[in-house]
C-alpha cells in the first residue's frame, strides 16, 4: 500500500511529465466509422466509442499493440506486459477472450484453426495502423459472430495527398529490442498507393517463473517481420476500388506452461490477409462490396530429449487456416433525419489440424482435415438510424445469421440517445449478439454438431458531459451482460469421454468512467476508473454451481494520463496504471491437479519524451516503461517485464 501511495503521489508531483491518452472523443463532432458502418459523428450516435487517434498511435513507438489496448478503460489484455511472445488474451468489459470480436478496416477477422477462433493480435503491427476505434456493447447486428462484448476496429494506414510521402522508425531497449519500420504512400490524379515494412526482434525474457531451480535456463525470444500494401483507383468520382494485402510472419521460442521451463520449444506463425473494397456511389446513397481472404498457419515444435514436460520427448503441432468474407452492403440517406443501412455477408472456414508426439506412452497422432473441418454462415442485416433537429436520436438494427450446422438465429439492437443543449448526451442501448462455435468445437474429435450457438444480451445506460468551451468532457456508463449456452468442455468421470457442450449461463455487470480536461497551458488530464463483475452458473452433478469466473481479469482498474507541450519542440508525457486483483488458475504437472491462486494488484508508470527536430520532421524519442520496479503477475507461473525502456528516432517527409 505505501508502495501505490509514494506512486501516485510522484506522479501528482510531476504534473509536467503526464501522458496525453485520447481514451474519449473530446470533440462533438469527431466522426466514427465503426459504429454504424458509415462515418457518423460521435454526437449522433447512442453507441459508447473509445478512440485511439493517430497522435497516440505515433507516441506508442516503444509497445505493442497489446499494451497500448490495455491502457484504455474497460479492456484488460493479459499477458500484455509478459514476453512479447507470451500469447495476448483480449478482455473486453470483463468478457471471454472469444467474445470480442477483431476487425480490419471494419472486415472482421479470425483464425479458423483455433479453438476458440479468436483472432491473435500479435499479427498486426502497431507502425501499420493509423487509427483505432474499440466499439463496447453488443455488435452482432452489423459484425456477426464473436462481437458479444464489441468490436475493436483496427484502421490500417492509408494514402496522404502528396505524390511521394513516408515515414521511418527506428528504436532500441531493453532486452536488446529492436524495431524499425519505413512507409511510403502518395496520390496522383486517380491514383494512389502505401506501402510499409516492419520488423521487430527482442531477446525476450525467461517466459516462465522457474520454482524448481533447473539449471539451464533460457531467454525466449520473438521475433515479427510485416508487411503492409495497398492501392486505391477511383475510375471515376463514384467508383473507388482498393486492392489490399497484408503479412505478418512471427517466431519464437515458448515454454511449456506454468512453472516449467523450455529449452527447445518453438512456434512459428504465419498470417496473410488479401481482399479487395469497393465503394459505387449511386445519387446521395453509397455502396460497399468487399472481400478478404485469411490465412493462418501455426506450427509448434519441441525436437529433443531435453524436453521438460514429462510426457513427451517430441512433440509437433500444424494448425493451418482459411477463411473466406464477403460483405455488400449499402447507406441510404432518405432525408436529413433518416438513414438506412442493409446488407448481407457470407464466411466460409476449413482447417487441417494435425499433432504427433513421441514419449512415454509411445507415439501418438491425430490428424483432421479441411473436408471434415469446415463451416459456411450467411447474414442478412439491417438498421435505421433517426436523428432529430431536437437532438433525439434513434438506432434500431436487426440480423439473421444462417449457419451450415445449426440453422438459424436472429439478433436485435435498439439505442436511443438525447443530446441536450449540446453540453449532455443521454443514452441507453439493449443489444443481443452470438458467436458460433469453432470449427474445432464442431468436429474434433471433442466436437459436438449439436453445438448452438453462444448468445448474449447487454443492456447498458449513461451519460456524457460536454463542457461549453469543448475542453472538459466526462462519461458514466454502467452496463449488465447475460450470455447463455456458454459452451463447456464435458469431462464423464463414468465413460471417461470428453465432449463440449452447451452448458453454462454467464453474467457481468460493472461500470466506467472516464474524464478529459484541457488547460489553456496545452497541459491534457485524463483519467477513468473501471469495475466489473461476473459469476458464472454451471451444473455440476445435477445441480446449478455458481462462481466468479473472471479469472486472470480484475474487478477494478484506475488510469490517469497528463501531457503536456512544454515548448514547440518537447512534448513530456507519462501514465498511471492501477490493476486490482485477479483470481487465477493453472495445472500442477507434480500433483496433476488445479491449483487456483489469487494474484496480488499492482501499480504500473510509464514516462515518455519527445523533441522535434528539422521543423518537428525528425523526433527524438524515450519510453520508459514500469519506471518504480513493480514486482507482479499477470498469469500463474509466468514472468513480466521489470522496468524497462527504449529510445529512437521518428522521421517523416
Amino acid at each position: 500500500m505505501k508502495k501505490h501511495f509514494f506512486v501516485v503521489a510522484a506522479v501528482i508531483i510531476s504534473s509536467q511529465l503526464q501522458a496525453q491518452k485520447d481514451t474519449i472523443s473530446t470533440s462533438l463532432d469527431e466522426v466514427v466509422l465503426t459504429a454504424n458502418k458509415y462515418p457518423n459523428k460521435t454526437s449522433l450516435t447512442g453507441k459508447v466509442v473509445t478512440i485511439i487517434t493517430s497522435e497516440q498511435l505515433e507516441r506508442s513507438g516503444g509497445k505493442d499493440l497489446s499494451q497500448l489496448l490495455t491502457e484504455q478503460a474497460g479492456l484488460f489484455i493479459s499477458g500484455a506486459n509478459s514476453n512479447a511472445g507470451k500469447d495476448k488474451s483480449v478482455y473486453l468489459r470483463g468478457a471471454g477472450v472469444d467474445h470480442t470480436l477483431i476487425t480490419i478496416d471494419g472486415i472482421p477477422v479470425y483464425d479458423p484453426s483455433g479453438i476458440g477462433s479468436n483472432f491473435d493480435i500479435r499479427n498486426l503491427p502497431l507502425a501499420n495502423i493509423e487509427r483505432i476505434e474499440i466499439l463496447k456493447g453488443s455488435q452482432s447486428t452489423l459484425y456477426g459472430s464473436d462481437a458479444i462484448a464489441g468490436v475493436i476496429n483496427i484502421i490500417t494506414k492509408k494514402s496522404g495527398a502528396k505524390l511521394i510521402a513516408g515515414n521511418a522508425l527506428l528504436s532500441y531497449g531493453s532486452n536488446e529490442t529492436v524495431r524499425t519500420n519505413a512507409g511510403f504512400n502518395g496520390r496522383s490524379g486517380k491514383i494512389d498507393y502505401n506501402a510499409a515494412l516492419s520488423f521487430h526482434n527482442t531477446k525476450g525474457i525467461n517466459e516462465t517463473i522457474d520454482l524448481n531451480n533447473i539449471a539451464p535456463t533460457d531467454k525466449d525470444g520473438f521475433q515479427q517481420t510485416g508487411i503492409q500494401l495497398g492501392l486505391g483507383i477511383r475510375t471515376s468520382d463514384k467508383i473507388y476500388i482498393q486492392p489490399f494485402f497484408r503479412y505478418s510472419n512471427i517466431k519464437g521460442d515458448i515454454d511449456q506452461g506454468a512453472f516449467t521451463d523450455e529449452l527447445d520449444y518453438t512456434y512459428k506463425q504465419k498470417s496473410w490477409q488479401a481482399g479487395i473494397r469497393n465503394e459505387f456511389s449511386i445519387g446521395k446513397s453509397k455502396l460497399n462490396i468487399l472481400y478478404n481472404y485469411n490465412n493462418i498457419n501455426r506450427l509448434y515444435t519441441d525436437d529433443s530429449i531435453k524436453s521438460r514436460n514429462g510426457y513427451d520427448t517430441w512433440s509437433q503441432g500444424s494448425y493451418k487456416g482459411a477463411e473466406h468474407f464477403a460483405d455488400a452492403y449499402i447507406h441510404i440517406p432518405l432525408n436529413s433525419q433518416v438513414k438506412l443501412t442493409g446488407g448481407v455477408d457470407y464466411r466460409s472456414s476449413v482447417s487441417d489440424q494435425s499433432y504427433s508426439s513421441v514419449g512415454f506412452f509411445g507415439p501418438y497422432k491425430t490428424e483432421y482435415a479441411n473436408d471434415s473441418l469446415h463451416q459456411n454462415q450467411f447474414g442478412i442485416y439491417t438498421a435505421m438510424n433517426y436523428n432529430s433537429t431536437a437532438g433525439f436520436n434513434l438506432e434500431l438494427g436487426s440480423r439473421v445469421n444462417f449457419h451450415s450446422e445449426f440453422g438459424s438465429n436472429t439478433v436485435f439492437n435498439i439505442n436511443p440517445s438525447y443530446f441536450i443543449n449540446k453540453k449532455v448526451k443521454l443514452f441507453a442501448n439493449i443489444s443481443s449478439a452470438y458467436r458460433t462455435p469453432s470449427l474445432y468445437q464442431l468436429f474434433s474429435e471433442y466436437g459436438n454438431t449439436n453445438l448452438n450457438p453462444e448468445a448474449g444480451i447487454t443492456t447498458e445506460a449513461g451519460l456524457q458531459y460536454f463542457s461549453a468551451d469543448n475542453k472538459f468532457t466526462s462519461r458514466a456508463v454502467a452496463f449488465n451482460r447475460k450470455v447463455k449456452d456458454v459452451i463447456f468442455f464435458y469431462f464423464n468421470t463414468s465413460t471417461f469421454q470428453s465432449q463440449y457442450i452447451n452448458q453454462d449461463k454467464q453474467k457481468d455487470n460493472g461500470f466506467e468512467l472516464e474524464t478529459s480536461y484541457k488547460t489553456n497551458k496545452g497541459t491534457t488530464i485524463k483519467a477513468f476508473y473501471t469495475y466489473v463483475t461476473g459469476e458464472i452458473t454451471t451444473q455440476k452433478n445435477g445441480k446449478d454451481t455458481t462462481y466468479n469466473n473472471l479469472l486472470r481479469r480484475p474487478k477494478s482498474s484506475i488510469g490517469i494520463n497528463i501531457g503536456s507541450q512544454l515548448c514547440k519542440s518537447l512534448y513530456v508525457s507519462s501514465n498511471l496504471m492501477s490493476i486490482g486483483k485477479r483470481e487465477d488458475a493453472y495445472f500442477d504437472n507434480n500433483t496433476f491437479s488445479t491449483v487456483e491462486v489469487t494474484l496480488t494488484s499492482y501499480v504500473l508508470w510509464d514516462v515518455y519524451a519527445e523533441y522535434g527536430l528539422l521543423k518537428n520532421k525528425l523526433k527524438v524519442f524515450t519510453d520508459l516503461r514500469n519506471i518504480a520496479g513493480s514486482k507482479y503477475t499477470e498469469i500463474s507461473g509466468f514472468n513480466t517485464l521489470g522496468f524497462n525502456g527504449n529510445g529512437g528516432i521518428r522521421f517523416t517527409f
